[in-house]
């Protein structure tokens, strides 16, 4: 299955897994990347420059295939000074792509360039997407509205993002949000997309370190299962539906600013508990595609089916 993505990365399949906080660790991403996708592992799972480090070492351990590394600098939250001393440790240790994520890649560029990596940046706009091209972004990722985590504040479909940006952009476009079988790709693929990216479907594999009980929940899911909030502090979420993210929203509508916000969302919470299992204790991020999940399966057999429906789908089309 070659496009302009799987040829520009050296993949097999034009999938990637997304950054996942605290789950985009060295076990998932090579799983993801020896099934023929691209993997990925997020810096912000690692405070410690060195264990972000040992951890790209230990996914080249893992893997002798492409895999990315995401890096995130939220508005008004993080620091890019973070971001950069990532970089230049990504690229140090050969780590092949970088996918920023949050706010303009401007200033992240010459880092970026030096290192030597492949550069994906993601976006919830035409006009960001087109302004990461202009600075030189290799392709873009461009999240719908159904995403989880961060998605378009606009509230824009996916559907028309992967279409006016794909008809808008000279580089390759990665379509996210509402994306987990074979049929999201295929229709991506149509939209002109050159690859999608997908984070609840791998929440949902046998690789992912996350709890067992937050897996059923995304199998049990339905499409009303979700919710969006923390418009207020310009940092919107998709969050599935339970106390926690409940209590954000109450927060939200009581006119709760970012220090009030902070210690619902906190992702510390999150991976407390994602390890102990317990599915209200914090804010989940899952999109709506959950609905699509009916199953955990390893990563490989999840590319696998989602590749020959795709396949299948894109093949039989003329007969509908």
């Amino acid at each position: 299955m070659k496009t302009k993505m799987t040829e520009l990365l050296g993949i097999e399949y034009p999938i990637m897994q997304g950054g996942m906080q605290w789950l985009g660790v060295p076990g998932l991403a090579a799983a993801v990347s020896n099934a023929g996708g691209l993997g990925t592992i997020n810096a912000s799972c690692y405070p410690d420059p060195d264990d972000f480090r040992k951890a790209i070492r230990r996914t080249k351990e893992l893997t002798g295939r492409p895999f990315a590394v995401n890096i995130s600098v939220l508005p008004d939250i993080a620091s890019g000074e973070a971001a950069v001393q990532n970089i230049r440790i990504a690229g140090e240790e050969g780590a092949p792509v970088v996918e920023t994520a949050g706010r303009s890649p401007n200033e992240l560029r010459p880092h970026i360039t030096r290192a030597g990596m492949i550069h994906i940046h993601k976006c919830t706009s035409f006009r960001h997407a087109l302004s990461a091209q202009n600075c030189g972004a290799d392709i873009v990722t461009v999240v719908g509205y159904e995403a989880a985590g961060h998605p378009s504040p606009h509230e824009i479909g996916s559907f028309t993002l992967f279409n006016e940006v794909s008809k808008g952009l000279t580089i390759p476009v990665l379509g996210g949000g509402g994306v987990a079988d074979g049929a999201g790709l295929a229709a991506a693929l149509a939209l002109g997309c050159a690859g999608v990216v997908m984070g609840t479907r791998f929440v949902a594999s046998a690789e992912c370190l996350i709890h067992p009980n937050f897996k059923q929940a995304i199998v049990e899911a339905d499409e009303t299962a979700t919710l969006t909030c923390q418009r207020n502090i310009k940092n919107m979420c998709r969050y599935y539906k339970n106390a926690q993210s409940f209590k954000a929203v109450e927060a939200e509508k009581n006119g709760g600013g970012l220090e009030e916000m902070l210690p619902i969302v906190s992702g510390s919470l999150g991976r407390q508990c994602y390890q102990s299992g317990d599915t209200d204790g914090s804010c989940f991020p899952v999109g709506v595609c959950a609905s699509l999940v009916k199953d955990v399966k390893p990563a490989g057999e999840i590319i696998e089916g989602i590749v020959r429906e795709a396949e299948l789908i894109l093949k039989n089309l003329s007969s509908r």
